[in-house]
């Protein structure tokens, strides 16, 4: 199996990443782990986009800009470790998006225009740390429509701690629940 692990933490001691770390070791399988922030992603510019268009309309994905596209394409498993920030996630997600959301390497469409998902992956995981509470994840869901609409990864799992900025809050229990989460997801 191949997975492959997407870090978007940004702190080193980052609770996000000790519960993806957890996931990964759980999962036991040859991973590659991308850590978003350390790959000094740039948002696409004009310039950036027409260079991108010409190489997919010419089907020349041997150049070094679609390597995350084709990593994630090939992935059978993605975890992605994800922060809660602002209601979402770190930029750093949103520009690896922006990086691998190429047509007809991660996905294509049909003559009529119908979305035709190329990943290999089954599962996806999402995994975040909350230092409130709220009912709204829009970075998960943002994720989760990507993935089942766009690349065809319908086993799609939100693995999150919550309120662990919450003063009194025992976060090593909140993140042994989590981990508990994690053990029982993956005995299903």
């Amino acid at each position: 199996m191949k997975l492959l692990y997407i870090n978007a933490c940004v702190r080193k001691e980052s609770r996000t990443k000790i519960l993806a770390d957890y996931l990964v070791a759980k999962l036991n399988a040859s991973n590659k782990e991308i850590h978003l922030p350390s790959l000094g992603l740039k948002p696409l510019n004009e310039t950036d986009l027409h260079r991108r268009d010409q190489l997919i309309a010419a089907q020349d994905f041997s150049n070094p800009l679609f390597d995350l596209a084709k990593d994630f394409a090939a992935a059978d498993t993605i975890v992605i470790a994800a922060p809660y920030w602002d209601l979402s996630f770190p930029t750093w997600l949103k520009l690896y998006i922006e990086h691998i959301n190429i047509n007809n390497l991660v996905f294509k469409f049909s003559p009529q225009g119908e979305v035709i998902p190329l990943c290999h992956a089954q599962k996806l995981y999402y995994v975040t740390t909350k230092g409130g509470y709220n009912t709204d994840d829009f970075g998960f869901e943002y994720i989760k429509a990507l993935a089942q609409n766009f690349y065809g990864i319908k086993n799609v799992h939100l693995i999150k701690a919550e309120g662990l900025d919450v003063y009194g809050t025992d976060i090593t229990q909140q993140i042994a629940l989590a981990q508990s989460d994690i053990d029982n997801l993956l005995d299903m």
